[in-house]
């Protein structure tokens, strides 16, 4: 069983940053995919941002030039670099294991979200 476990969410001015962090229990994760989510009070969940085993990545146009997603396969950890938040950004942030075949195709394992609130 993969387990996800998300950490580095907070309150945070509008303007500032933030890091997430997902660890994953198992070492499949070198080996997939792996994304972030977000979902905020009456939406629908989003993808944010998803990399691949070797590296390639993809971000939604809402946080391109301001996110950056990044992996440690040693470590078992994808990161999510937040700069230039904004108020829109404030969600609950999830981390999944996915496939990517030219884009990304999320697997049913999820981490328990981390909140992300951004203040104008």
């Amino acid at each position: 069983q993969v387990q996800l476990v998300e950490s580095g969410g907070g309150l945070v001015q509008a303007g500032g940053s933030l890091r997430l962090s997902c660890a994953a229990s198992e070492t499949i994760f070198s080996i997939n995919a792996m994304g972030w989510y977000r979902q905020a009070p009456g939406k629908r969940r989003e993808l944010v941002a998803a990399i691949a085993s070797g590296g390639r990545t993809n971000y939604a146009d809402s946080v391109k030039g301001r996110f950056t997603i990044s992996r440690d396969n040693a470590k078992n950890t994808v990161y999510l670099q937040m700069n230039s938040l904004k108020p829109e950004d404030t969600a609950v942030y999830y981390c999944n294991i996915g496939l990517w075949t030219g884009s990304y195709s999320p697997y049913n394992y999820w981490g328990q979200g981390t909140q992300v609130t951004v203040s104008s």
